[in-house]
């Protein structure tokens, strides 16, 4: 008689690079693999919803094609021609390389690379440690967050907000920016019940007809880059027909006669020849959030794609001071939490053994650092060794056709440490195999909302897959690199991280399962005042010295705006490039993680570009063909998708898909700039001028070159 596998209910949390942090409810089979995942409905913000993709993670963690030992590559770069090691050959091999830089180029000549493949505090940042020690080149990073917190923070002194439960209670839900549906699934679970159980009105402003602008009650739908135009006008009618809160104006905000005066030439008809909005759709906006007090902007990371992208979201923020929202439950503004948390992680990073002397390398442009650009490597020595974890540049990155001339170069040693054969992986000298979530230890925290959590080890990992922080660990032993953290466990880290950020014992969290630490509603609505000094909003801040996560003043930022305004700096159409392109989210993606598994690819089909069928027809492009897309940084070659929810002239590509998906192996980013964005850098991969032309050819779109299986057992003779 079959016995049934025992099934333990085990909690976890997402770990992937998405503000909701998902508190998970895991089915663990045998204490060996795991089945189904759902969310934990214990946790008050996510309360068991989670995203399709990671509803499906068993499909992921228990993947064919995962890396399961150390590789050498026995190949030209890029040829995906690997032998299988041993950890110790393989770790050898990488300290041997790091120590030849060092001695021949200096410390500095080794750029230890990451980023947010895991947001968990110990796998994540740990590698920093080893930077520090080392004192290898630092890394400013800049893929994600600068433009979007630094526009957020320049009104309010502090990356913090209204609670995102109280959408729930709001009377008018204003989701801008982003597209929840696709990436933040929770927002719209609190955004539909204040609809559900308080008639509140749901608003979404975004570029394109996305699947959160088809269940918004009103979709204002904008050019790309005009977001500041739009604010700045409903601004205006705010003040001109007596929306304007000022008995709170004069209390919390610092010039607000002076924004009065400055607006009253930004009206509805002006930014409407910007934004393309009629003047009606603009007027009804601002009535609608001027007679509605409990007005929740929910402001995302869409901001932060564009190179006026700060000044835009500090426009948008604006609009709750100047109606009083912030006085109100389910009134104010939200970007992120992450503020709020107050992270102790001297221990995870070595904060003690860090060299302010040490160059910090814009993540955004490796292009131009492996390259050995002058002015990317501050006229320092080049780079020649790389130690990369939770990242894929050789996809994801900017200016792709200078990131794969530099990890091309032959003189450059690079080690991987990843779960699957990434495109970036293809191009090591040495790739590690690494766990996912669920095989090791680490502590989360969502930005997204109040609450961090564990992240225990449920099972083992498969193969010979080490955490990163072994990885690290392993790699300071032979490189010399001493420091209390390399000797202990990630649970003791984890301990001390939390007991010194003031938030007790682990096996406190552990008993609690997560912990929610959203400040009361005075501070969280800054009823006692904004984060700056004198407790007042900024309309005017001083661009130069925004009290945000920056390397210095960056781009051009003597010319921004001093009050809220359309800041025309974006990569706009021309002559020979007349249409702009934006590279948005998939909904079964999450930037390349998932890019692997059958469900989420089956679900994504091929990558295609949306073409408002009036410009596919002057053109003669059919739906389904082949069309290219080029501008001075390369080409692209994708499937047309005629989509009338676009506007003339824009054009939108989903997803990041890997440039193998794409014939000639040219993603998407050979069409993105690296150039660095004011005032504190930042990749503006939604803000790119191109050309459109339709291909008659029958192309062809290449095919992995090989699999892990291939890699099953060491290659002999």
């Amino acid at each position: 008689m079959n016995q049934a596998p025992r099934i333990d209910r085990r909690a976890s949390i997402c770990p992937h690079d998405c503000p909701s942090a998902c508190s998970l409810d895991v089915e663990v089979i045998e204490a060996k693999s795991i089945g189904r995942v759902h969310g934990a409905k214990t946790n008050s913000y996510t309360a068991g919803v989670i995203c399709a993709k990671v509803a499906r993670y068993a499909e992921r963690i228990h993947h064919p094609e995962r890396l399961l030992y150390p590789l050498k590559r026995t190949g030209p770069k890029g040829s995906g021609q690997f032998a299988r090691i041993s950890w110790d050959e393989a770790l050898d091999t990488v300290a041997k390389a790091f120590l030849k830089a060092e001695a021949e180029f200096g410390s500095e000549s080794v750029w230890p690379y990451y980023y947010a493949g895991t947001m968990g505090l110990v796998m994540r940042d740990g590698i920093n440690r080893l930077r520090h020690v080392k004192k290898y080149s630092g890394q400013y990073s800049t893929i994600c967050t600068p433009m979007g917190w630094t526009g957020y923070v320049a009104g309010t002194g502090k990356l913090a907000g209204s609670d995102p439960r109280e959408m729930a209670v709001s009377d008018c839900v204003v989701i801008w920016g982003t597209n929840p549906v696709h990436t933040q699934v929770n927002v719209m679970t609190h955004a539909m019940r204040a609809r559900r159980e308080r008639g509140a009105k749901i608003v979404a402003i975004d570029i394109y007809m996305n699947a959160t602008m088809k269940q918004a009650d009103m979709a204002l739908l904008v050019k790309p880059g005009t977001d500041g135009a739009l604010a700045c006008a409903v601004m205006h009618v705010l003040f001109r027909d007596g929306y304007a809160d000022r008995d709170y104006l004069e209390r919390y905000t610092d010039h607000p006669r002076e924004l009065e005066e400055h607006l009253k030439v930004r009206d509805p008809a002006w930014a409407s020849a910007i934004t393309g909005l009629s003047v009606e759709e603009i007027e009804a906006f601002a009535k609608l959030v001027g007679e509605t007090k409990r007005t929740f902007f929910r402001l995302g990371y869409g901001f932060g794609r564009q190179r006026n992208g700060a000044v835009n979201m500090h426009a948008a923020a604006c609009i709750p001071a100047v109606t009083g929202a912030w006085q109100y439950e389910g009134g104010g503004a939200f970007h992120s939490n992450s503020g709020i948390f107050r992270w102790n992680k001297a221990l995870i990073e070595g904060h003690e053994a860090i060299d302010r002397s040490v160059r910090q390398l814009d993540q955004s442009q490796i292009g131009r650092v492996l390259s050995g650009d002058a002015e990317a490597l501050y006229n320092g020595p080049p780079i020649k060794a790389l130690l990369i974890q939770n990242t894929n540049p050789v996809t994801v990155a900017p200016e792709q056709d200078l990131v794969k001339q530099g990890f091309a170069r032959e003189d450059l040693f690079v080690c991987v440490h990843e779960q699957f054969m990434t495109e970036t992986a293809m191009m090591a000298d040495i790739v590690l195999p690494a766990t996912m979530f669920m095989e090791h230890d680490d502590l989360y925290s969502g930005g997204g909302h109040q609450h961090f959590q564990i992240g225990p080890k449920l099972i083992d990992p498969p193969g010979e897959c080490w955490s990163n922080h072994e990885v690290t660990r392993a790699l300071a032993k032979r490189l010399g690199a001493k420091h209390r953290g390399f000797d202990m466990a990630p649970r003791e880290i984890i301990d001390w991280t939390l007991r010194h950020s003031g938030w007790g014992s682990i096996e406190e969290l552990e008993l609690a399962v997560h912990k929610d630490v959203q400040p009361p509603f005075e501070e969280a609505h800054y009823l006692k005042g904004f984060g700056y000094p004198d407790g007042k909003f900024r309309f005017k801040p001083d661009w130069t010295t925004v009290p945000s996560y920056n390397n210095g003043p960056m781009g051009p930022y003597a010319n921004m705006p001093a009050l809220p305004d359309h800041w025309a700096v974006i990569e706009d159409a021309t002559s020979d490039y007349p249409f702009r392109l934006a590279t948005s989210p998939a909904r079964s993606f999450l930037n390349t993680s998932f890019t692997e598994t059958p469900g989420s690819v089956a679900k994504e089909g091929r990558p295609e570009v949306m073409i408002h069928p009036l410009d596919a027809e002057r053109q003669g492009i059919l739906d389904g063909d082949w069309v290219k897309l080029r501008n001075h940084r390369g080409e692209v070659f994708l499937r047309a998708r005629l989509f009338d929810g676009v506007r003339r002239g824009v054009l939108i590509a989903e997803g990041i898909w890997p440039n193998k998906a794409h014939p000639l192996g040219r993603g998407i980013n050979t069409l993105t700039g690296g150039d660095q964005v004011a005032p504190y850098g930042g990749a503006a991969f939604h803000d790119n001028r191109v050309a459109l032309e339709k291909v008659d050819a029958d192309l062809k779109v290449e095919t992995p070159l090989v699999t892990v299986r291939e890699w099953a057992e060491p290659v002999v003779g």
